[in-house]
């Protein structure tokens, strides 16, 4: 079995939803909330599908702080195959934001909780970092999510333990006087790690997103650049495909 459960909407890759913006509610003393739920047709982390390439409902909720900092709560639901049973994803999530002009750095840490799982290593950390630039309509964004050894991500989530590291590269545009965004993304995950395919592989993929107010529909063409085999069933989990989005934020 292979873990390859991560994702998180700051993760900001394409198996992620595409959700149309919205004002984030006061809370008074700096505080505001903001949250949402989509409903995709394959939940894809890292050109993996998490759901035996079958549909996902995923939500999520944020506090923030005038100052930069936030915490978020981010769930998916996920096939069994991935983490020995479990069928849910949970990602708790603490990090802190700046802005600079155009410039937007971003960096905490990520922990993943996987419920029903059997009780193996399966929960970890992963901090990461990321920084973007604005031009104009469109946004480049550089992200490093580092996850420091433990057991979790040993080979057999017992011993030795090992780490692994993620980097990726985004760009998103804005389409001027439409609502529709374009999105494409390359990633590289090096291992050996749990989370890795032998010593690692490459992931890409382009997207189009249509927001209106507080609802958004998006479809994501992904890949990978080696075959995850589904232990159970045979299915190729990377193969190429697309992804479909239906979200809403409140």
């Amino acid at each position: 079995m292979n873990k390859l459960s991560i994702a998180a909407a700051l993760l900001i890759g394409l198996s992620g939803a595409i959700a149309a913006p919205a004002a984030a509610a006061d809370l008074g003393g700096g505080f505001s909330a903001s949250g949402g739920a989509t409903l995709v047709s394959d939940y894809r982390f890292r050109g993996i599908s998490q759901t035996d390439r079958r549909a996902a409902v995923q939500g999520t909720f944020t506090i923030g702080h005038s100052s930069g900092f936030y915490a978020t709560v981010w769930g998916s639901s996920i096939d069994d195959y991935v983490e020995n049973g479990s069928d849910q994803e949970i990602d708790l999530i603490a990090g802190y934001s700046k802005t600079f002009g155009a410039t937007k750095l971003d960096g905490g840490v990520l922990y993943y909780y996987y419920p029903g799982s059997g009780g193996i290593n399966s929960d970890f950390f992963e901090p990461y970092i990321s920084v973007s630039q604005t031009f104009g309509p469109v946004t480049a964004k550089a992200t490093a999510n580092y996850g420091f050894k433990q057991r979790a991500l040993a080979l057999n989530q017992v011993s030795p333990k090992e780490d692994n590291l993620y980097l990726a590269g985004d760009l998103s545009a804005a389409i001027p006087k439409t609502p529709v965004s374009l999105t494409a993304h390359l990633g590289h995950t090096y291992g050996p790690s749990y989370l890795s395919i032998g010593k690692g592989y490459t992931d890409w993929g382009v997207g189009a997103s249509v927001a209106v107010k507080n609802f958004s529909v998006g479809v994501q063409y992904v890949d990978a650049s080696k075959d995850f085999i589904n232990p159970f069933n045979g299915r190729n989990e990377s193969k190429a495909g697309v992804v479909g989005t239906v979200g809403v934020t409140f």
